[in-house]
């Protein structure tokens, strides 16, 4: 039997997906709070990961694999030293949640990959390493068709009148917030694009609303056109989605797709779901 156990996580800034292998050969699945090294210290992932994920783990991997949102390779050491503090011994690697799809979804193959959760992302990969990225800029400046910007244009048009009266009362009953909870949350307190995100939801219990469907169209149409469109071999290769937005929006999304002559190969929720 061999030593070795394997934990790879696949990371976005809601959820952490830990996927372990024993030594045994027995796979487990867990889930934490979303990792994001653009909004946490190494200190404070160390606290996180030792109260949600420590006590379910039967013994310590000897190798991690952690694909995250915001790991970029400047901010990638601060997740590998909070990973390296709790697992001194592990081989470690640290990459983008971009990455990790890529991985997943083209294998040895070339293709092109976008992430469509919390946050959003894009990339052209060749088989072996990411060689084109339009950077996703971020919820405030990009992240075309993520989480964080169908909430946050959902929570605009809901606190501007811009929706029918009965849709903006079943918006602030199904959350059960006031327009005073959504300032506090989304400028004075922490992880505002979780905040937000949470909000997509009430497209998927909208579907006769054509108000809503034109805004989750509106963003993905900004999203294919802002990101896939710039990547010369886009209309060659296979394109894959992972996502949580993307596998619950499947429909609205490829039918923008094809709107711009474009078929996805594959959408998957998670790295381990389909």
């Amino acid at each position: 039997m061999s030593e070795r156990s394997i934990l790879t996580a696949d990371s976005g800034s809601t959820k952490t997906e830990w996927h372990y292998v024993g030594a045994d050969g027995q796979a487990h699945v867990y889930s934490t709070d979303g990792i994001n090294p653009y909004y946490q210290t190494s200190a404070e992932i160390v606290r996180q990961v030792e109260t949600q994920l420590l006590p379910y783990l039967s013994q310590f991997p000897t190798v991690i694999r952690f694909y995250g949102a915001g790991c970029s390779p400047e901010k990638a050491p601060i997740v590998k030293n909070a990973l390296q503090t709790l697992f001194p011994s592990a081989q470690i690697e640290v990459g983008s949640d971009l990455l990790g799809a890529a991985r997943i979804t083209c294998g040895t193959q070339p293709g092109i990959v976008g992430i469509l959760g919390t946050g959003s992302n894009s990339c052209y990969y060749d088989g072996t390493s990411i060689k084109q990225n339009i950077s996703p800029l971020g919820y405030i400046l990009g992240d075309e068709g993520s989480g964080a910007v169908l909430g946050k244009l959902l929570v605009g048009d809901v606190l501007k009148n811009q929706l029918p009266e009965e849709l903006k009362k079943a918006f602030l009953q199904r959350f059960q917030v006031t327009p005073a909870d959504i300032i506090e949350q989304v400028y004075r307190r922490p992880f505002p694009n979780r905040y937000l995100a949470k909000f997509s939801v009430f497209y998927a219990e909208h579907p006769e609303s054509s108000e809503l469907q034109a805004l989750l169209k509106q963003s993905f149409d900004a999203f294919v056109r802002r990101n896939l469109l710039q990547y010369p071999e886009v209309t060659h290769l296979p394109l894959h989605f992972v996502g949580s937005i993307a596998f619950h929006y499947a429909d609205i999304l490829r039918e923008v797709l094809a709107e711009h002559g474009l078929t996805a190969t594959t959408i998957r929720k998670t790295l381990f779901a389909q």
